[in-house]
C-alpha cells in the first residue's frame, strides 16, 4: 500500500525531498504520465495512414492527428507552469494527468477526424500539464543531494518513451486496431493517477494571480512561431510565413513589456537574465535541433538508399535512444562532481563527431558500420542532457521551479519543430542528398551547442532557495 499522506508533513517533505518509500512511489508516478505524453507525441506517426484510411480522410489531412497533439502542448506549456506555481505543482500534474485520459478516450472513441483533432488538442493541453512541471515535481520529491540522478532517470525514461513508439505501434497493431493506441493509455494513466494522489508533494504556492493576458499572448506567439517553422519547411507562400513571424515577434514583444517588470513573470525572462540559465537554454534548443534532424532524415536513406525494411529501420535506429538511456543516468550522477558545461561540451562534439562520420557513410554500408555511429550519437546526447537540464532547474530559485521546468520542455519543443523543418526544407531543395545535408547541418548544430555548452564553464548559477 502507499504511505498514508497529510498536508502538513507533505510541505516538509518536500523542503529537501521525500523519504523512502514515498520518493519512489512519487517518482514512479511522475515516470508513468511522462513516459505516456511523450510516446503519445510519436506513436500515431506510423498510424497515419490507417486512421487516414478508416476515417476517410486525405493523407495531408490525417497529418492534423500529429501536429494538433504537438501544437497545444507548445502553445500551453509556459502559462501551465506559471498556474503550477500559484496553484501548486502536484494540483497541476494530476489535473493535466485526469484530462490527458479523459481525452485518450476520446480519441479512441472518435468516429471522424475532426473529432479525432478535437480529442488530440485536449490530449495536447493534458500533456502539457504533466511535461510542464515534471520538472520543477522532481526538484521537491528528491534532496538536493540527488537532483542529478533524478533528473538523469527522467531523461531515460523520456529516450525509452521516444525510441518505443514504433514498437509500440506495431505491437498493439498486432492485437488491435488504431483506437487501441489511445486507449492504452486509460488504465496506465488510472494507475498513474491513484500513485500521484497519494505520494506527490504539496509544494508552495505563490502569492499572486494568474495573468490571463499574458498566457494569450505566450500562446499566440509560440504557436505563430511553430506554425511560421512548419511553413518554412512544408514551402508555404512566403507571404504567409512572413506573416506568421511578424505577427510572433509583434506578440513576443508586446508579452516582453508586459513581463519585464514583473518579479515572477510567465515568460521568464528574469530567469533569462541568469547567464548559465540562458546558455543552458540556447543549448537546449541547439541540441535537440540536431536530433530532429538526424532522427527525421536518417530513416530515408536507411530505407531508400540502403533498402532496409521500415521494422529494420526502427531496429538500426534503436542504438541511439538505447544508449543515450543507459548513459543518461550515469551522466545524472557524473553531474553532481563535475560541471554541466564540461560534460555537455564532451558529450555534444561526440554528438557532432558521430553525425559527421554518418555523413561520410558510402552508399551501402553494412549494419554494424552504421549502429556503432548511431551508439557514439546517442552516448553524447546521453552526457549531455541530464546535467544540462539539472543545471537548468537548479540554476533558478526554488519559487521558478515552475518557470524554469516549462521553458526545459519549451526549449525542447522549439529544438525539435526548428529540426524537422530543416529537414523538409533541406529534402525540397536537394531531395537526391537531402539525408547527408541533414545530417551535416545536425553536426553543425551540435558544434553550437558543444560551444555554448563550454562557455558556461565557471559561470556561476542563481541560489536554489
Amino acid at each position: 500500500m502507499l504511505p498514508a499522506v497529510s498536508r502538513a508533513p507533505e510541505s516538509r517533505a518536500g523542503e529537501d525531498g521525500l523519504g523512502q518509500p514515498r520518493r519512489a512511489w512519487a517518482m514512479l508516478a511522475v515516470g508513468l504520465a511522462v513516459a505516456m505524453a511523450v510516446l503519445d507525441g510519436t506513436i500515431s506517426n506510423v498510424a497515419l495512414p490507417t486512421i487516414a484510411s478508416d476515417l476517410h480522410a486525405s493523407p495531408a489531412a490525417s497529418i492534423w492527428v500529429v501536429n494538433a497533439y504537438q501544437l497545444a502542448i507548445t502553445v500551453s506549456l509556459l502559462p501551465v507552469a506559471s498556474f503550477g506555481e500559484i496553484s501548486g505543482y502536484q494540483r497541476v500534474y494530476r489535473a493535466g494527468l485526469v484530462l490527458f485520459v479523459l481525452a485518450s478516450l476520446a480519441c479512441a472513441l472518435s468516429a471522424s477526424l475532426p473529432l479525432l483533432v478535437a480529442a488530440r488538442i485536449l490530449q495536447g493541453f493534458g500533456a502539457a500539464g504533466i511535461m510542464s512541471v515534471n520538472g520543477a515535481l522532481i526538484r521537491f520529491i528528491f534532496p538536493h543531494r540527488m537532483l542529478g540522478r533524478a533528473i538523469g532517470y527522467n531523461a531515460m525514461v523520456v529516450a525509452v518513451a521516444s525510441a518505443a513508439g514504433p514498437t509500440a505501434t506495431a505491437a498493439i497493431f498486432a492485437v488491435g486496431s488504431w483506437p487501441w493506441l489511445f486507449a492504452i493509455n486509460v488504465p496506465i494513466g488510472v494507475l498513474s493517477l491513484a500513485v500521484a494522489w497519494r505520494s506527490l508533494p504539496v509544494t508552495p504556492r505563490a502569492d499572486r494571480r494568474f495573468d490571463a493576458i499574458s498566457a494569450l499572448l505566450s500562446a499566440a506567439a509560440f504557436g505563430l512561431l511553430i506554425a511560421a517553422i512548419d511553413g518554412v519547411g512544408h514551402a508555404a507562400r512566403a507571404v504567409a510565413v512572413l506573416g506568421m513571424l511578424a505577427a510572433s515577434m509583434g506578440c513576443g514583444t508586446v508579452l516582453v513589456r508586459r513581463q519585464i517588470a514583473r518579479p515572477a513573470p510567465l515568460l521568464p525572462v528574469d530567469l533569462l537574465r541568469i547567464p548559465i540559465f540562458a546558455l543552458s537554454i540556447a543549448t537546449s534548443i541547439a541540441s535537440f535541433a540536431a536530433q530532429m534532424l538526424a532522427f527525421v532524415s536518417l530513416p530515408f536513406y536507411i530505407q531508400d538508399t540502403i533498402g532496409r525494411s521500415a521494422v529494420q529501420t526502427g531496429l538500426l535506429l534503436t542504438p541511439w535512444p538505447l544508449t543515450l538511456a543507459v548513459v543518461a543516468p550515469i551522466a545524472g550522477r557524473l553531474s553532481e562532481r563535475y560541471p554541466a558545461g564540461l560534460l555537455g561540451g564532451i558529450g555534444l562534439l561526440a554528438l557532432a563527431g558521430g553525425l559527421l562520420l554518418l555523413a561520410g557513410l558510402p552508399a551501402h554500408p553494412g549494419d554494424l558500420a552504421l549502429v556503432w555511429r548511431l551508439a557514439l550519437c546517442g552516448a553524447g546526447f546521453g552526457l549531455f542532457q541530464a546535467p544540462n537540464n539539472r543545471t537548468l532547474l537548479q540554476s533558478a530559485p526554488r519559487s521558478r521551479a515552475g518557470g524554469a521546468s516549462g521553458m526545459l520542455a519549451t526549449a525542447r519543443l522549439l529544438g525539435q519543430t526548428s529540426g524537422a523543418a530543416l529537414v523538409a526544407m533541406i529534402f525540397a531543395l536537394s531531395p537526391g542528398a537531402g539525408t547527408r545535408i541533414s545530417v551535416e547541418v545536425a553536426a553543425a548544430f551540435a558544434l553550437v551547442a558543444a560551444l555554448v555548452s563550454i562557455l558556461r564553464i565557471g559561470v556561476g548559477s542563481s541560489s536554489t532557495n
